[in-house]
C-alpha cells in the first residue's frame, strides 16, 4: 500500500559537459534541478578541468559514449525535459540530435554554449552549422546570450531591435521559442526577450553588479528545463527561470579568485523565508 503512494517526479536530463569547479555545466544543471524539485540525470559531453580563473583542459568523450548515456536514462528511468549544454563538437551535435529523434522528445532547451567566462573555446567551429542544422529544429527553447545570438544569425547586435530580429532569425531555424538573454546588455537592467514565433514579451532585471556570474547560461537553461518537466508552459518556465537565476545573482557567494558562481540555493531560501513570514 505505501509502495502505491510514492509520486514519481518529475524527471529532467542535462546533456553537458562537467565543471570541475561546480560553478557552470553539468554540475550547475544538477544543483538547479534538485533545488526545483525535479530528479537530475546526466550525459556528459566532455569534462574540464576548470575553476573560477577559467578553463585549464577539455577532454570531450567520443560521440558513442554521449549516446549510450541517453540511452540508458532514456529507457530506462525516462526524461520529461531536457536541456544540452556543451556540445563540442559536430560529431557529438549529430549524435545527440539522433538521439533526441528516436525517443520522440519535445521538451528540449538548447543552450547553445560557444565561449567560458575565460575566453575558452567550447564549440567548435565546424560545429556551429550542426547545431543550427540539427538541433535547433528540436529545440523547444533555445536560450543564446547576445554572443552566441550574434555568432548563430551571423549579425551585430545593438538594441532591442536587434535583438528582435536575432530571434526572428533564430525562430527561422526551427525553435519553437527563442529566448534572447539581456545580461550582456548596457543598461541598469537585463531585459531577455522572449519570442514565441509572432509576438515578444520581455523579462526584465535588475544588474547586479558583481563577478560571480559563472554558470548563469548553464543555470538559466537548466530551471527553464525543469520548470518544463514539472509541466509549466514555455513562459512560466521562462519566468520563474528569471526569477531563479535573479536571486542566484543577487545573493552571491564567494568562492575562488576569478568569476565565481551564482548562489543555486538562493532561489529555495527565499521561498522558504517567504512562507514562514505568511
Amino acid at each position: 500500500m505505501a509502495n502505491e503512494q510514492i509520486r514519481r517526479p518529475a524527471r529532467a536530463l542535462t546533456i553537458a559537459g562537467s565543471d570541475s569547479g561546480g560553478g557552470a555545466g553539468i554540475q550547475a544543471d544538477l544543483k538547479t534541478f534538485q533545488e526545483l524539485g525535479v530528479y537530475g540525470m546526466s550525459a556528459l559531453t566532455a569534462i574540464t578541468a576548470q575553476n573560477t580563473t577559467g578553463v585549464q583542459a577539455v577532454y570531450p568523450l567520443s560521440a558513442e559514449a554521449v549516446v549510450q548515456q541517453i540511452r540508458s536514462v532514456g529507457s530506462d528511468i525516462g526524461v520529461d525535459a531536457l536541456k544540452t549544454g556543451m556540445l563540442f563538437s559536430s560529431e557529438i551535435i549529430a549524435a545527440v540530435a539522433e538521439a533526441i529523434l528516436s525517443f520522440g522528445w519535445t521538451n528540449v532547451v538548447v543552450d547553445p554554449v560557444m565561449i567560458a567566462k575565460g575566453g575558452a573555446e567550447l564549440l567548435r567551429e565546424e560545429a556551429v552549422r550542426a547545431l543550427t542544422d540539427r538541433l535547433l529544429p528540436l529545440a523547444a527553447v533555445v536560450t543564446p546570450n547576445i554572443p552566441e545570438a550574434e555568432k548563430l544569425t551571423g549579425m551585430k547586435i545593438s538594441g532591442q531591435a536587434d535583438k528582435r530580429e536575432a530571434a526572428r532569425r533564430l525562430a527561422g531555424f526551427g525553435a519553437r521559442y527563442v529566448i534572447v538573454k539581456g545580461g550582456h546588455d548596457p543598461g541598469e537592467e537585463a531585459v531577455d526577450l522572449l519570442f514565441d514565433g509572432r509576438d515578444f514579451i520581455e523579462m526584465a532585471g535588475p544588474r547586479i553588479p558583481t563577478p560571480n556570474t559563472h554558470g548563469t547560461g548553464c543555470t538559466f537553461s537548466a530551471a527553464l528545463a525543469a520548470g518544463l518537466a514539472s509541466g509549466l508552459e514555455v513562459e512560466a518556465a521562462a519566468r520563474q527561470a528569471k526569477a531563479f537565476i535573479q536571486a542566484a545573482i543577487e545573493d552571491g557567494i564567494r568562492i575562488g579568485s576569478g568569476h565565481g558562481p551564482t548562489n543555486h540555493w538562493a532561489y529555495r531560501l527565499r521561498a522558504s523565508s517567504a512562507a514562514r513570514n505568511h
